[in-house]
């Protein structure tokens, strides 16, 4: 059985774009490989955050992963498994500065800052130990991970050129449907869940919050015949409720008017959110199960990343 890894960081709460792009995703691939899916806790310390704030986040966060239907995968917390932090140091020495400060992420926060955390520039490399410690076969990534998943290549084919045949090179794959979900407010951007509120449909909003934001959606001044069709490039907008309305089950046959578009993609989110909010209330209403479900999955992760750390820091030297 092939394996496939993916981690979720908690920088915000998870929002529709998360659902459609991953979470459905990630349970369909269940059924026929071992998935291992993580929550990057300390990714999310790349920037700074309260620790109660960063408590909470990791809370939600782990019951909806349940909730979302990934009960079948091994379910843990990366800081959970002290592999991750070990292994990333021992790539640091086989990265450069170089190819860490051409990141595009890193490029782009950093240079709305003076100053930057030292892990936000090594932050891919701890993404690589994340990867490369599970050997996986697959890794599914959006476009924006995409050079960081590359570099993971990168590492991981240098390691074994330099010290010997350590770590297994992942194949990138990017999920066909639902993977890029665009901001209601600027459809030029992602949908992201730490972006602004106002253009993201957190998966815990209400329907009264959710009808709200999508009844502000951005769309254009089109309103003669045809206006309600798919154009990337001249109706971005309209294109993402479009996308979201069929992703969430819904048809746009007969809808004619942008009014009637947004109701019926109201009424299509809300349909999908409901028997996950269901199961996330009934979930947090017993966190001690949550709790027990992510500790068996750390002492799996433990078992299965500690002979490719050995195996490393034996090539290595130490």
């Amino acid at each position: 059985m092939s394996r496939r890894l993916s981690l979720l960081t908690p920088s915000g709460r998870l929002t529709l774009g998360n659902l459609l792009g991953a979470l459905r995703p990630m349970r369909a691939a269940q059924a026929d490989a071992d998935c291992f899916y993580g929550i990057s806790d300390l990714h999310a310390l790349t920037t700074p955050r309260s620790p109660e704030d960063l408590r909470a986040a990791i809370a939600e966060q782990s019951t909806l992963l349940l909730a979302a239907g990934l009960d079948a995968s091994t379910l843990f917390r990366q800081s959970q498994v002290p592999a991750h932090a070990e292994l990333s140091y021992l790539l640091e020495c086989v990265a450069t500065t170089g190819e860490l400060g051409r990141m595009i992420q890193f490029k782009e926060k950093s240079r709305r800052q003076e100053s930057v955390r030292t892990s936000l520039f090594t932050y891919p490399v701890l993404m690589a130990a994340d990867i490369l410690l599970y050997r996986p076969t697959q890794v599914p990534v959006g476009d924006d991970q995409r050079q960081h998943i590359e570099l993971t290549r990168d590492l991981a084919l240098r390691f074994n050129t330099t010290y010997g045949e350590v770590f297994t090179l992942p194949e990138i794959t990017v999920p066909a449907a639902g993977a890029r979900v665009m901001d209601l407010a600027d459809p030029t951007r992602k949908m992201s869940k730490s972006g602004p509120d106002a253009g993201s449909i957190a998966l815990l909003d209400p329907p009264d919050v959710v009808r709200r934001k999508v009844a502000r959606a951005v769309t254009d001044s089109d309103t003669g015949p045809g206006a309600v069709r798919p154009d990337r490039a001249a109706k971005p907008g309209v294109t993402n409720l479009l996308e979201i309305l069929t992703a969430c089950g819904g048809s746009p046959d007969g809808i004619t008017t942008y009014g009637a578009l947004k109701a019926a993609v109201t009424d299509a989110v809300v349909a999908e959110l409901e028997p996950l909010q269901d199961r996330y209330r009934a979930l947090a209403a017993d966190p001690v199960h949550v709790t027990e479900v992510y500790a068996r999955g750390a002492e799996r992760c433990r078992a299965v990343t500690a002979p490719v750390l050995a195996a490393a820091r034996s090539a290595m030297g130490l």
